[in-house]
């Protein structure tokens, strides 16, 4: 895949693909691109190993997943069960369902046990190519709940050969054992997790959930203000069900607004100027049974678009990237391009991750090897045709080496 524009529709024109190729690795990065028989012969004269494959495969970016909530414990197959018999999201949270049955499931859970599922959880989408994995807290929604999930995540990301990035989403929603207001609640966690992330070097994002039921633009001000003193950058759960979350983002200057399906001509002109990334989670909108957001018209209008699997046990517990990403271009008549960019290069952008998410020499060896000749099968199949090979930091990690 070479260099595709940043922002708005991509043609299919644009992925140049080499007959032929192949890929020339130093270390952990790549170290040349071109034809296969010129490689060989700079690979002979440096005294390089050399892997010739006989049959026919496809070679992408390692997929980058920007938002998953795959550290929990527990499961909400009856949350599914409701929505199905005719409940919404937000009657069933009412009801104590919804992200408050996770919570209460995952503080159950100890450091290891959440260590254990996130691996477990990681290894399961680094098969399916994704080498790089977004993993949000926020089933603790205490100071020591927090804690727990992100040291999991940590220790999860020494356990697995992807590389997960932990966003601290202390602000999901109010806990309904806290005494407090959302203002006291959110001050709390300001005054007294942020600074212990910091001093632990547990992340340097901080994620909030702008919806009704969770919090208000008004309450989450103050909170993104302290984080961003702190130095934390900040992606926001935007326009899920209602929108005004995406002007939040803008305003804060968030890396990424994710979800959209609420989504208005307004909101798209308003992240379609600015430099946010729009994430649309196809995940959710197929456990939810609701519109996907509107990416179509926000590549049309300009916007830089990158799509997630939203993987969580709620609303969106399929977890299958590739799948969602193609059935996604399927209802919004995306171009291969388009979602192919939108689960590589762009999705890099919506993590600050310059150093991969694209085939060219100086960034990570970080890839996907599909057993065909024709990229367009990758998508046509939906997720059906599976990686051969995957390479994460110039090491083949899928199948194991002792498998290969």
């Amino acid at each position: 895949m070479v260099h595709l524009v940043e922002r708005g529709p991509i043609a299919d024109e644009s992925l140049r693909p080499i007959g032929e190729g192949g890929l020339l690795l130093q270390g952990e990065l790549i170290y040349r691109v071109g034809a296969f028989s010129d490689l060989r012969l700079e690979a002979e004269t440096l005294q390089a190993t050399i892997i010739e494959l006989t049959e026919d495969f496809v070679a992408l970016p390692g997929f980058i997943d920007v938002h998953t909530h795959i550290c929990f414990a527990g499961s909400r197959a009856q949350d599914y069960a409701l929505r199905n018999a005719g409940k919404t999201y937000l009657e069933i949270a009412a009801a104590g369902g919804g992200i408050w049955d996770s919570v209460q499931q995952t503080r159950r859970a100890d450091q290891a046990e959440l260590t254990r599922l996130t691996v477990q959880r990681a290894t399961r989408h680094l098969r399916g190519g994704v080498t790089t994995i977004e993993v949000k807290s926020g089933y603790g929604l205490s100071v020591a709940e927090e804690l727990k999930q992100l040291r999991a995540i940590k220790e999860a990301d020494s356990q697995t050969a992807a590389d997960l990035v932990a966003t601290c989403l202390a602000a999901h929603t109010l806990p309904r054992d806290y005494a407090g207001t959302p203002e006291a609640y959110l001050a709390e966690m300001a005054a007294q997790l942020l600074p212990q992330l910091k001093q632990e070097q547990l992340t340097n994002r901080v994620d909030a959930f702008l919806e009704q039921g969770a919090f208000s633009a008004a309450q989450i001000a103050p909170y993104f203000a302290e984080a961003r003193r702190l130095g934390f950058q900040l992606t926001v759960h935007a326009d899920q069900f209602s929108a005004f979350g995406s002007r939040v983002a803008v305003e804060a200057g968030a890396l990424s607004a994710d979800h959209l399906e609420a989504s208005s001509d307004d909101e798209i002109r308003l992240l379609a100027g600015s430099p946010t990334v729009a994430v649309a989670l196809p995940g959710a909108s197929l456990g939810l049974g609701c519109n996907f957001a509107p990416a179509r018209r926000l590549l049309d209008a300009g916007a830089s678009l990158a799509i997630a699997s939203d993987w969580n046990p709620g609303s969106a517990p399929m977890g299958d990237l590739l799948t969602q990403a193609a059935i996604l271009g399927t209802f919004e008549k995306l171009t291969a391009a388009e979602v192919l960019a939108g689960i590589t290069c762009r999705a890099a952008r919506a993590l600050d991750l310059a150093d991969r998410g694209r085939l060219v020499a100086g960034l990570l060896a970080d890839f996907v090897l599909f057993p065909t000749a024709d990229y367009a099968e990758i998508l046509y199949q939906q997720g059906q045709l599976r990686p051969a090979q995957v390479w994460k930091n110039g090491r083949c990690v899928h199948p194991s080496p002792a498998r290969a």
